[in-house]
């Protein structure tokens, strides 16, 4: 009866008492924005970058870019993720006051990184032999990377860009640090006029168990799906 009636007393105090709801829906909406634009962006950054380090290696062209590109894939997945985003929030906007903006900039950069690598290896995961056929059939680099070895890749690393999307999702609980009231940040505002670390701090945990939850089941789904169809 004790612990019901701390329940109770704790979903009353963390969620009702001065709408104190509002700053946890607050701080989801904050949360699931930040997600999708960086995943936007990380795939967008990711890509060109997979796809033209691709290019410098097969052709041994423009080499300088494709340096670039690994120190930018080096750097950012050598270094932590809150460095970064203190780093972008601190010196490259210090001028700018838009947090969630430079959130989704710095997320978004940290994705590409990642995402770089998995379209890479979607890439290669291609069987050569089918870029050879391609160029026996007149089919130039940029023919062949379209039409046969993009398509393929694409398929293939769908299921690793919705983890990295999940991850993302989970990745956003440091966002709290520049001044951005996210999920976790507003379970640690309520923390702390409830002075109740249990029931607020266990609620953003929970909150998030059922957010990657679902979607860790949409993708298996998905990739259900995506099998089925390989074999038909």
């Amino acid at each position: 009866m004790e612990f019901i009636e701390y329940i109770k007393t704790g979903f009353h105090s963390t969620f009702i008492v001065d709408d104190r709801y509002k700053l946890f829906l607050e701080g989801l909406g904050n949360t699931v924005y930040i997600a999708i634009f960086a995943t936007i962006i990380g795939v967008i950054i990711g890509s060109i970058s997979a796809i033209v380090g691709f290019y410098v290696k097969t052709t041994g062209k423009l080499k300088p870019i494709g340096w670039i590109i690994n120190i930018y894939v080096i750097v950012i997945r050598g270094t932590p993720l809150l460095i970064q985003l203190l780093i972008t929030y601190f010196i490259i906007f210090s001028s700018s006051d838009n947090a969630i903006m430079i959130a989704i900039i710095a997320f978004g950069l940290n994705s590409g990184a990642y995402v770089c690598e998995v379209i890479r290896a979607g890439i290669l995961s291609v069987d050569k032999g089918q870029g050879e056929a391609g160029a026996s059939l007149g089919l130039n680099l940029y023919q062949i990377m379209r039409f046969i070895q993009l398509p393929q890749a694409i398929k293939n690393i769908l299921p690793a860009l919705g983890n990295e999307f999940i991850n993302i999702v989970k990745e956003t609980s440091v966002a709290g640090y520049i001044a951005i009231v996210d999920l976790t940040k507003a379970g640690d505002i309520v923390r702390s006029q409830t002075f109740d670390p249990y029931f607020s701090l266990l609620s953003v945990a929970g909150i998030y168990l059922i957010i990657v939850s679902g979607l860790s089941f949409a993708l298996k789904k998905w990739e259900k799906r995506l099998s089925v169809s390989d074999r038909s």
